[in-house]
């Protein structure tokens, strides 16, 4: 780096010259003025201007103030940056891309972490896990007349079944959602709903109701009931999850005998006058 002396001309030495009121060429030789006498009033030839007396008389063993000037040459100019210019910026890092400015930080970032793959349970494997068998029941107990309906009622409610699922304590929920009958004669009797009795129902005896079937012939036959189920499960008390499809649990087949009756007038209880008419 060049470095050059500037020299400074100390300010009194400045305004002493400013305020001189002697002519253009003064006679500096007879007197002494007060700026040249803080130079000890040296001899100067009195053809000088007072201001170029002023600048003869500084002897070159005088310091001044220097002040460290920047070279104009190329090599300093490219080293250094302008007056009123910001440092330069280091570059990028080699990783550092416009759409991921986490990597222009320096270190690039740790990859993020696989999710874990989510756990899907099938009806398979809640096999374990067996809910209860449910009710079958009918009216009237046993028996139906030819041609009028019979009423069957489901007995079956949601219940929870504690096991173990994947190798971990879990609770498996399940939620009836659908009946079914199958009558031996062909009937097929299907409902949202398990049926109630004809007085909870506020009906009359052998009224159809949404789970009823008649029978057209008398003999013996046998109703088999299915539930459908939708199950849900969940570990150490989290949230219900659902299972994808449904399942069916088998009731105990109900023995329907269904007969032939004729309606008789009689006169009173057949058990009191057994001779009676239609006895």
């Amino acid at each position: 780096m060049v470095r050059h002396r500037l020299l400074l001309i100390p300010a009194f030495i400045v305004v002493g010259a400013f305020l001189s009121t002697s002519p253009a060429h003064a006679d500096v030789g007879e007197g002494c003025s007060d700026a040249l006498a803080s130079l000890g009033c040296p001899n100067i030839s009195g053809s000088l201007s007072p201001s170029e007396a002023i600048l003869g008389a500084i002897q070159p063993g005088i310091d001044a103030p220097e002040a460290e000037v920047i070279g104009n040459s190329s090599e300093d100019s490219a080293d250094m940056p302008s007056a009123g210019s910001s440092p330069p910026v280091p570059p990028p890092p080699a990783n550092c891309s416009p759409l991921n400015t986490a990597l222009c930080a320096g270190e690039p970032a740790a990859p993020p972490e696989e999710p874990a793959a989510p756990v899907v349970v099938t009806l398979r494997d809640i096999a374990s896990f067996r809910p209860a068998t449910p009710g079958n029941t009918m009216e009237p107990g046993g028996w139906a007349v030819v041609g009028l309906p019979a009423n069957f009622v489901a007995a079956a409610s949601a219940q929870v079944v504690s096991g173990t699922l994947l190798g971990q304590p879990a609770d498996v929920r399940f939620t009836p959602v659908g009946y079914r009958w199958r009558h031996s004669d062909g009937g097929l009797v299907e409902s949202s709903v398990p049926g109630a009795t004809w007085k909870a129902l506020g009906q009359r005896e052998f009224s159809v109701t949404s789970t009823s079937h008649a029978y057209a012939s008398p003999g013996e036959y046998t109703v088999d009931l299915a539930v459908v189920l939708r199950a849900e499960y969940r570990f150490a008390g989290s949230a219900w999850r659902s299972i994808a499809g449904t399942l069916e649990v088998a009731g105990e087949p109900q023995r329907v005998l269904v007969g032939e009756f004729d309606t008789v007038l009689t006169r009173g209880d057949c058990n009191e006058v057994p001779r009676g008419p239609g006895c």
